[in-house]
């Protein structure tokens, strides 16, 4: 190469040595495979620019961007704007959370082990589970795992997923399945049907389109053919809604954005994860308990930990590397801030005017909501024309619209509506659509 990095502390004694253990004379000898014009090419590199330039730059970037603070928005599909009280931003802004990392010294961690263990159990309380863990990156990975989980605990090789299941997750179900020769079986929500040798089927709650399929068929269905009951759900809708524990889930997963973390351009994000207790032994991630010490004084420990990286080598249940601390905390003092009414409330409110939107929109010349059953704050709508088309009336009127699915229905679009949007927007947002007819 041409250039040495001067924060390399090899000699040119160690260099040569190196060398001379795998067979070549020297560094072009070892990059002589790699083209010319990609081993050195021209970097087409910008003159320096000040700290006062650069961010004066980087702001003109950023002014591009069609984000929430400038535009009332009616977009979700998984990310989902949410008001998120500023106790929350407070707390985790604290010295000792923002530098916290994975707790493997209980004598110096426990502020952390104590906030993921109330974590935990939130989890627990919420999606009516036994068991919950913590460390997964956001709910399409750990809807993954639940799914190589699935295949450990009932040592089967199929899966089975239905098609009302986010597109997005079933791509990372997809990509984390292959790689183990698992496989991958979409099933057609309407008729499913599971095999001998599916390890579990799993299913969206609310559904991508928005909309609450029948939980117990899908239980049944999977219990009968010895599969496990595996279900993603939208915590922010458990808030109202019977959870999956008391639809028989064996394992629960969901994204646990909405619970007081900004959609931030798609992360860090955390996701949620729980099981049956029997399952224990094969959750991914870890697991804080809470315990005593000698004098009979409350602790906290780490009490599982799987990654192959810690301890468990071979027969490690995850290679996850991180406890998404900051992220689970915020969405701890998010939880415990809200309480249980306050939860119900801010759920009954996304409901309710999700409703009032629905019910506004159908009335509209060439707008129809698509018959998918009830739904939470989420709903799809057909329109006159392309979603593409109306999406971009939209943004012209101030309005980021809803995702479009024109793959899935035609000419649809899926609308979210939060307890962010007022009665104004809602109002604003149908007046733009009937002038976009």
């Amino acid at each position: 190469m041409k250039a040495r990095s001067h924060y390399i502390p090899n000699t040119d004694d160690d260099r040569a040595a190196m060398l001379k253990a795998i067979g070549v004379s020297d560094l072009e000898e070892l990059f002589a495979d790699i083209p010319d014009e990609y081993r050195n090419p021209n970097l087409d590199i910008p003159p320096p620019l000040s700290e006062l330039e650069l961010r004066r730059e980087m702001g003109e970037m950023a002014a591009e961007n069609n984000h929430l603070g400038r535009y009332i928005s009616f977009l979700g599909a998984g990310a989902y704007n949410h008001f998120s009280p500023s106790v929350v931003r407070a707390m985790i802004s604290r010295g000792e959370f923002l530098t916290a990392y994975t707790p493997y010294q209980p004598e110096a961690s426990q502020g952390t082990l104590q906030a993921t263990y109330d974590f935990q159990t939130m989890v627990c309380n919420l999606l009516g589970m036994e068991v919950a863990d913590a460390g997964m990156y956001d709910g399409a990975s750990a809807l993954a795992e639940a799914a190589l989980m699935s295949c450990r605990v009932t040592g089967r090789g199929r899966v089975a997923v239905l098609d009302s299941t986010s597109p997005a997750y079933r791509e990372v179900i997809s990509t984390y399945v292959s790689a183990q020769g698992i496989q991958l079986d979409v099933l057609d929500s309407r008729q499913v049907a599971c095999s001998e040798e599916t390890a579990c089927l799993i299913v969206q709650y609310p559904d991508f389109l928005g909309y609450m399929e029948d939980m117990s068929a899908f239980e049944r269905e999977a219990h009968s053919k010895g599969a496990l009951f595996v279900v993603s759900a939208d915590p922010f809708a458990m808030g109202m809604l019977k959870p999956p524990g008391e639809y028989g889930a064996d394992i629960v997963t969901g994204e646990g954005q909405a619970l007081g973390l900004p959609v931030s351009f798609g992360g860090p994000y955390v996701g949620l994860f729980s099981s049956r207790m029997q399952y224990l032994r094969q959750m991914p991630g870890r697991i804080a308990g809470e315990t005593s010490d000698s004098q009979g004084r409350t602790g906290y420990v780490l009490t599982l930990s799987t990654r192959e990286q810690h301890i468990r080598r071979e027969r490690a249940t995850s290679n996850i590397c991180t406890n998404q601390a900051l992220m689970s905390l915020a969405a701890t003092i998010y939880m415990a801030a809200l309480g249980r009414q306050g939860l119900r409330h801010m759920a009954e409110l996304c409901y309710h005017k999700a409703h009032y939107a629905a019910s506004a929109i159908s009335q509209l010349p060439g707008y129809s909501l698509y018959d998918g059953g009830e739904f939470f704050q989420e709903f799809t709508v057909r329109c006159p024309r392309p979603a593409s088309e109306i999406n971009a009336g939209l943004l012209e009127a101030g309005i980021i619209g809803g995702l479009d699915v024109e793959n899935i229905v035609d000419k649809g679009m899926l609308l979210c509506v939060t307890e962010v949007n007022t009665r104004g927007d809602i109002d604003r947002l149908v007046e733009a659509l009937a002038g976009l007819a």
